[in-house]
């Protein structure tokens, strides 16, 4: 139980948010995102689905022995397979929770379940007792409950609150629920359900129709005390509620909305590029909260106000969300202890080996740029420390181009140990590049997209390029940054072979989708 004011903050960016197409995160990655949602202050942290493959089993393993402080959960469907396969996945946590779900909408149980609303009362309710046989801290979802019979809904909650669950969570699967009318229900099953104050009534929207973060907060009014968030809101097709915005909403506007979380409301920043950068998913510009447009002002009237009084265009101060004002200039002559203390006031904790990694390449770049500034260093830390293991690496490229000769680019690279060495033309030269590259790696994969930034101002800046790449129906992306834009172009393309080459051993399995 909790305190009524009190907002329970689960997080479920590891397991559906890296349902989001080309998503997908190795163990490593995995428990490092996980590491940082502990120091945001997330009370539960939905690790992963165990049953779905060896790797998420390992994953969901290694975060539950690596948390302190925050519930570890596994997702697990309503059967008994799942549920002991979540409990073993779990059972070292300092804090473990069964989450199981089946869905209960008529149009789910007719035609994907093909079970009768009995069958899956008693699915659910043998499902619950299960998971409370080995923990007392069971949580169970009504999967496309926003679209289900209110009262076969209430029932059923009834039914698993007997059985031993102790959070109850009510999704909007396919984000089709309307503000008011998702309020209604949350309120209606508060009404109808027995001994509903005896647990935690929790909310999982989606963002298909934009409405995700009202919804949510809208639920939190009518009674809600848990919510199901991701961190930049990604997640299956238009994504999940945004923790940030949630966060952010009850902080800015206590007078609405007078509830706290145990949100480090300094972390968000940093953890917000921490899984854009883990994930290859960029955040919009516009993007509330995190956006890089987020706390810019361009407006001549907007800029005359700011520098009257801040809080004339701005709701909330930058640094409350960890955007750091820290005047330290980094550059060549910065030693190793400055740079490990800037990276610390980022947000990031590296281990010495880390540390020595990033450094290297810290100085290399500040050879060729003058001033390193924030998105450099985490660029570094990028390439140095997050990248998945490496079948393919980059050891050199060379391009000849220009406006009188046909480009051609001869790479050579590292293919499970073994050096590889070719080159080849193409219409430019880094069309060329990936020309040579796709035939030393022999991939058969397709470019879908292809995207350059600057990470920062000036004609030094690194560029930053994100590719999106297909293979046999599996996505992945791939990032790259460099102030070479045909060495960040190559680097983001191998990455993004990499993780291609990451998911054929270890398919991203989706646990449905509420």
């Amino acid at each position: 139980m909790t305190d009524d004011n009190q907002i329970i903050i689960f997080d479920t960016t590891l397991r559906d948010g890296e349902q989001s197409p080309g998503a997908s995160m190795n163990q490593m990655e995995k428990l490092r995102i996980a590491t940082q949602l502990e120091k945001l202050g997330v009370n539960v942290i939905e690790a992963g689905f165990p049953a779905a493959s060896e790797g998420d089993f390992g994953a969901v393993k290694a975060i539950a022995k690596a948390l302190k402080t925050t519930q570890v959960a596994a997702l697990c469907r309503a059967n008994t397979n799942d549920i002991n396969r979540g409990w073993e996945a779990v059972k070292d946590a300092a804090y473990p929770r069964i989450h199981t779900f089946i869905a209960t909408s008529e149009l789910h149980m007719k035609y994907k379940l093909q079970m009768e609303p009995d069958q899956v009362l008693q699915q659910a309710i043998e499902s619950v007792k299960l998971a409370a046989s080995y923990t007392d801290n069971v949580e169970f979802s009504a999967e496309d409950g926003s679209r289900s019979d209110p009262d076969f809904l209430c029932r059923v909650f009834g039914a698993v609150i007997e059985a031993g669950a102790t959070t109850i969570n009510l999704p909007d699967t396919v984000g089709y629920a309307i503000p008011e009318e998702f309020g209604e229900l949350v309120e209606y099953v508060q009404k109808n359900t027995p001994n509903i104050d005896k647990v935690i009534l929790s909310v999982h929207c989606h963002n298909d129709l934009g409405l995700a973060t009202s919804n949510t907060l809208t639920a939190i009014n009518a009674g809600a005390r848990q919510v199901e968030v991701t961190i930049n809101g990604i997640g299956e097709r238009a994504g999940n509620t945004s923790l940030e915005e949630i966060v952010m909403s009850l902080h800015t506007r206590p007078n609405f909305f007078p509830f706290t979380t145990s949100i480090d409301t300094k972390r968000i920043y940093p953890t917000s590029r921490l899984v854009s950068m883990i994930t290859g998913i960029l955040v919009q510009p516009n993007r509330p909260i995190v956006g890089a447009n987020a706390f810019a002002h361009e407006a001549g009237i907007h800029q005359d106000g700011m520098l009257k009084n801040p809080m004339t265009y701005e709701i909330m101060k930058p640094e409350t969300i960890g955007l750091s004002k820290n005047s330290l200039v980094l550059g060549k002559h910065s030693g190793r202890h400055a740079l490990n203390a800037h990276i610390q006031e980022m947000g990031y904790d590296l281990s010495k080996d880390e540390l020595n990694t990033v450094f290297e390449k810290f100085k290399r770049l500040a050879d060729k740029k003058k001033n390193i500034q924030d998105e450099d260093i985490e660029a570094l830390i990028n390439e140095g420390v997050l990248r998945s293991a490496e079948v393919f690496c980059l050891e050199y490229i060379h391009v000849l181009s220009g406006n009188t000769v046909f480009p051609t680019a001869s790479v050579q690279l590292n293919i499970n140990g073994r050096p590889v060495q070719g080159a080849t033309d193409g219409n430019g030269p880094i069309d060329a590049v990936y020309n040579i590259i796709s035939k030393l790696t022999g991939t058969k994969s397709e470019l879908l997209r292809f995207t350059i930034s600057a990470l920062t101002e000036g004609t030094d800046a690194q560029g930053e390029v994100t590719v999106r790449l297909q293979e046999d129906g599996i996505v992945a992306l791939g990032k790259g940054a460099d102030p070479d834009i045909i060495t960040a172009s190559a680097l983001a393309y191998i990455n993004g072979l990499n993780r291609l080459e990451y998911l054929k051993e270890h398919p991203v399995v989706k646990a449905e989708n509420f």
